[in-house]
């Protein structure tokens, strides 16, 4: 189903997704993580080079973000999302460095209709960025999403 389509409806347990690829620079890493996580090893090539990572790494909240950025664009409805009650289970696990190519993958662990809302449901989705064979970050995530009109089915 297009995304410009879609509804809780077409979301469905234990379906599984893989989307886009998405790179930074060094550049990149460094102007992200002076506005939003100065640490050395991001922001610094001299130090990142005999710091704990052997090299520049982007920070976990850059990867976050990049992340949102494909599951908005690829995975959430956008004409059904309702937004999110939060994630959890948040885990950095592999550094990521420019030029690593990053792909989301999307499970959907459960969908059901909401108790308290007949025109939603929500969708609980494990979300992993991963570079090559190794999952970089996952998370699960649940969001809200308008069902489909009853007078189009």
């Amino acid at each position: 189903m297009p995304i410009e389509e879609r509804h809780f409806e077409d979301y469905h347990e234990g379906a599984v997704y893989e989307y886009g690829d998405v790179s930074v620079t060094d550049d990149e890493i460094i102007a992200f993580a002076r506005d939003f996580d100065p640490q050395p090893f991001h922001v610094d090539l001299a130090y990142a080079r005999t710091g704990p990572f052997g090299g520049l790494v982007a920070s976990g909240f850059h990867t976050n973000a990049l992340f949102m950025r494909l599951f908005a664009d690829h995975f959430l409805s956008h004409v059904a999302s309702l937004g999110s009650p939060g994630f959890g289970g948040l885990r950095w696990t592999v550094p990521v460095r420019a030029g690593d190519q990053r792909r989301l993958r999307t499970t959907i662990l459960a969908s059901r209709p909401s108790a308290s809302k007949p025109d939603r449901g929500l969708v609980r989705t494990r979300g992993e960025m991963l570079v090559g064979d190794d999952i970089v970050m996952s998370l699960i995530i649940t969001n809200f999403l308008r069902c489909r009109p009853m007078d189009n089915p």
